[in-house]
């Protein structure tokens, strides 16, 4: 039997500090793990009693029991909303709930209001995260089941919600538009339905209305100031109203769970479109290595250098991975490898510090001419075999300096960024350490549309390190500063770097989706080999053209 020469990794026999690297990344989990328990709790206990009061389940029961038995559901923006509305109490998820589960053994996008988060009220970030799972749903093929159950949007912020290019029209703009590819759309109005957000069940495939629940352009008390009409709310909009006399919903239905059961029959009596455009090996080889050796390759607290490719060989299959050019630009690494049986191309930062043919030093983590214009290739590559693309970001950037713009470097570095936004095969990203600057651009980031983007706890985005942007923005404040002391100096070093630290901490990008999810080092492999199964169901891949080129 011949060997096989791509296999990569090395026990963990040698590496450095691994108690103490543990140790902080255990904390820094355990951090997220509480954090992540608060959310789901929503609107908490008391706000959950009221919801069961009105004999309503919540929407996390509700997207349990429509869920085919022992799936769970692929969360995505679980931090939205996270630290951002403080004024006006816990907007746990933004107040919606969303994410890609199997229903009737069919991948679906499920977008839940949680009423008890503000009645399910609308905040711009509600809209952002709305939009996302829309986008996703439609790049990927994916029905959508929305549960209805919100008061509309947030009134005291109306003017972050209503007219603006990405606000509340563009989720019904987003219906007409999937709908017109042929996605099924499903919604189940479950609670209030009011104002705009009427047309979103209106523009759906198919309707269910519960008992109880109402639907109205306007409700009673604007009716009454509007036309001076006096009428009950469930007599202007209720499931009987629009079930029997509107004729606007499609079934009528007692109570949550009858909807959710109809829901289900719905998705199981449609011809729902499985490209798998991708093709799977199903008889796959697990990696080599334990997954769980991820929470101790590097000291999350501490700029540290290590060998991707030990990472790489807990992910992908077999700890099999053929290198790209391995002997050059090597501080982004290339190759292709597959994960859970689905072929890959992985463009990922190295962060070892790398010796050159010239006896100079390239800085692990930084992007140079010779990488640049390597992964730019690959890219293309990728794009030229049909191939999705995961992206592994720890990037301090593009070098700087004289040599480096003398060598090219913008050209270099266009020629990559331009072989990133014109790809048009599936990109995953996934965020491990830092991601900062135009490296971020480079590999993928929220600008360029993967299809996905996750990031680990210890992921650190921002336009460049909290240490350098806190020297640079000291130097310029104290500079028309007189008689300045060591000591407030140092205080405004302090705060200025806090400010940027703060900013930089992967709840704060999640909390705004600068990324979908943040996920466990331990979840790495399941949740890529799952979103790659998801990217699969794509219509075709179409041939790219990447205009001008930088030589």
């Amino acid at each position: 039997m011949i060997e096989n020469k791509d296999i990569i990794g090395n026990s963990t026999e040698n590496w450095k500090n691994i108690n103490e690297n543990e140790s902080e990344f255990n904390l820094l989990n355990s951090k997220i793990s509480e954090k992540r328990e608060l959310i789901y709790q929503g609107g908490g206990p008391i706000a959950i009693q009221k919801q069961h009061d009105k004999q309503r389940m919540t929407c996390r029961e509700r997207i349990k029991y429509l869920l085919d038995s022992g799936e769970e559901l692929f969360e995505i923006g679980t931090f939205a909303a996270y630290d951002m509305y403080k004024e006006y109490g816990n907007i746990a998820s933004g107040g919606v709930v969303t994410g890609i589960g199997r229903i009737k053994n069919k991948e679906c996008m499920i977008i839940a209001n949680d009423a008890t988060v503000k009645a399910g009220a609308y905040f711009e970030i509600t809209l952002k995260k709305t939009l996302r799972a829309q986008e996703i749903a439609y790049k990927n093929n994916l029905p959508i089941i929305y549960l209805v159950d919100s008061a509309g949007v947030f009134l005291p912020l109306q003017d972050h919600v209503f007219p603006d290019e990405n606000h509340f029209g563009k989720i019904f703009y987003n219906n007409a538009k999937i709908s017109s590819k042929g996605i099924t759309q499903i919604a189940s109005v479950m609670g209030p339905c009011v104002a705009g957000g009427a047309y979103l069940p209106v523009m759906c495939d198919k309707y269910v209305i519960v008992e109880g629940a109402s639907m109205f352009l306007a409700g009673p008390a604007l009716v009454k100031a509007a036309i001076g009409q006096e009428i009950d709310q469930d007599t202007l909009g209720g499931a009987n109203t629009h079930s029997s006399i509107s004729g606007i919903a499609d079934y009528h239905e007692k109570d949550d769970i009858s909807a959710i059961d109809r829901i289900r029959t719905i998705i199981e009596n449609i011809n729902i479109d499985q490209n798998n455009i991708f093709n799977k090996k199903e008889d796959f080889i697990s990696p080599r290595f334990k997954i769980r050796e991820l929470n101790y390759l590097f000291n999350p607290k501490k700029l540290t250098t290590y060998d991707i490719l030990e990472i790489i060989a807990r992910i992908v299959d077999d700890s099999s991975f053929y290198e790209y050019k391995k002997n050059y630009g090597k501080t982004l690494v290339c190759g292709n490898a597959s994960i859970g049986g689905i072929k890959v191309g992985i463009v990922a930062n190295q962060k070892m510090h790398i010796k050159t043919n010239n006896s100079g030093i390239q800085l692990g983590g930084v992007i140079y001419s010779d990488s640049a214009d390597k992964a730019a290739r690959f890219v293309m590559n990728c794009n030229q075999d049909k191939i999705p693309i995961l992206f592994i970001h720890d990037v301090n950037g593009f070098m700087v300096g004289k040599d480096a713009e003398w060598g090219g470097i913008a050209k270099d570095g266009a020629k990559l960024v331009n072989a990133v936004s014109n790809s048009v095969v599936p990109k995953i990203s996934l965020v491990i350490g830092g991601s900062y600057g135009a490296g971020n651009y480079a590999m993928s980031g929220r600008s360029y549309n993967p299809n996905f983007l996750f990031s680990w706890p210890t992921a650190k985005i921002a336009v460049m390190g909290a240490d350098q942007a806190a020297k640079t923005l000291t130097s310029i404040k104290t500079a028309k500063m007189s008689n300045l002391s060591e000591e407030k100096a140092d205080e405004i070093y302090n705060a200025i770097k806090k400010d940027y630290e703060d900013q930089s901490d992967s709840r704060y990008g999640a909390a705004r989706l600068w990324v979908d999810e943040i996920i466990f080092p331990n979840e790495t492999r399941d949740k890529l080999s799952y979103a790659l199964e998801v990217i699969s169901n794509i219509e075709d891949i179409s041939k790219p053209n990447y205009g001008v080129l930088q030589v």
